[in-house]
């Protein structure tokens, strides 16, 4: 089924609903379980943002939040089934029950999958389905990057390991300013123009799309690198 006519059986209830269920039903340190636990609260944000009238388009915001949040579900399914999920989101999936790693490194690695990777593609496919150019949306694009914010504050109140800031000592300190996810919500938006741009380019479109999953896979995997803890 291709993902715009897939898009048609979803709605923001629908994608809440759906991550609603995957949170009952893992065990809460599940790393996949993290990553959704967070990705849910600021969906339901954006839900309500929406119904308050906060996005002038609300078509628009819809169709490219419910894009958006189903390359996560899809990956989920993909890697339920026994399949293998896109690059990108392979680490989280692979060393979601290690126990070296720390909630807020599973959470870090899969912005780092969703927005490094599947915001692009959302744009392009959101593009289609509403039958618009990128540009079109650039304002629902930043309006939802400035939400996702949110979620960048939400893992580091909640899942940092202590009330105080890490001592600087402390290996995770250096890996978290390692990533910023204003740097990837910008290279995100460059890549979605340059897919457009591609698309009836034989064979360069799904070339670039591959490395960019490759390449977002492998800051993922650094992300989930197992850290000794300060003393």
């Amino acid at each position: 089924m291709a993902r715009t006519e897939h898009f048609t059986a979803l709605s923001m209830d629908g994608v809440v609903e759906r991550m609603r269920l995957l949170r009952g039903g893992l065990p809460a340190s599940d790393g996949v379980a993290v990553f959704n636990r967070v990705y849910l609260s600021v969906t339901e944000e954006v839900g309500r943002r929406i119904e308050r009238g906060e996005f002038p388009d609300r078509a628009a915001a819809v169709t490219l939040d419910v894009l958006f949040a189903d390359r996560f579900l899809s990956a989920v399914d993909t890697a339920e089934a026994g399949g293998r999920p896109p690059a990108c989101w392979r680490p989280l999936f692979q060393y979601r029950r290690h126990p070296g790693l720390r909630p807020v490194q599973f959470a870090l690695s899969g912005i780092n999958a969703h927005i490094g990777h599947d915001l692009a593609l959302a744009v392009v496919d959101a593009c289609r389905a509403l039958g618009c150019v990128p540009g079109d949306l650039e304002d629902e694009f930043e309006r939802v990057g400035d939400i996702l914010v949110l979620l960048e504050e939400h893992i580091r109140e909640e899942l940092m390991p202590g009330p105080d800031l890490l001592e600087v000592a402390d290996p995770l300190t250096h890996l978290l300013g390692s990533w910023s996810l204003e740097r990837a919500r910008g290279a995100a938006w460059s890549a979605a123009r340059l897919l457009w741009g591609m698309r009836e380019m034989d064979g360069l479109a799904e070339e670039f799309t591959e490395r960019l999953d490759t390449g977002v896979g492998l800051v993922g995997r650094c992300l989930l690198t197992p850290l000794p803890r300060a003393r």
